[in-house]
């Protein structure tokens, strides 16, 4: 017994090193035979700041199960991010979602997170502390989350880069 209670411990304390952030929430509707079945949609970014993030998003009758839904869906789509050691990215990265782009670039030590809307969450949650983004095309708060995941995912650290190409690392740097 005393097992059982320690594991679901365990679980509790690995749950708890994650955040979530609601970036929208919007009242859809569906034309139904009897009139309009309102829902409610949640986008919601999952995050542990440690180099992991997420998008979900989460449809229900009721707000909070929008949330909780779509925080289930933000972490089945973890996307795992490289840091460098001033919690930078490594290198230009282009991410892509429908109609919104996102462009990030690593910046120097001090600068912080220069993003807007949802880029910003994003890449806070991914625990990024100097970027610059830039937000091209849609506006769309769910796009432009997924576009920044999408550039995120893209990023290679400069061992794997050098594997990739079979040169040693030093001949990356020079």
């Amino acid at each position: 017994m005393a097992e059982r209670r320690q594991k679901n411990n365990r679980t509790r304390e690995k749950d708890s090193n994650w955040q979530e952030r609601v970036v929208q929430i919007r009242r859809v509707s569906k034309v139904v035979k009897g009139g309009k079945k309102l829902n409610f949609r949640a986008v919601v970014i999952v995050g542990n700041q440690k180099g992991q993030v997420g998008v979900g998003v989460g449809k229900a009758g009721d707000v909070i199960s929008a949330v909780k839904k779509g925080v289930a869906d933000g972490k089945k789509h973890l996307v795992d991010v490289p840091l460098t050691k001033s919690n930078s990215i490594p290198h230009i990265s282009y991410g892509q979602a429908t109609a919104a782009e996102v462009l990030l670039r690593p910046a120097a030590p001090g600068t912080g997170v220069i993003a807007g809307g949802a880029v910003r969450t994003v890449l806070e949650l991914a625990g990024v502390r100097n970027v610059l983004a830039k937000q091209l095309g849609s506006n769309n708060p769910l796009n432009n989350a997924r576009a920044t995941v999408h550039a995120l995912s893209e990023l290679r650290t400069f061992l794997e880069a050098a594997q990739e190409r079979d040169v040693p690392l030093e001949q990356i740097y020079s």
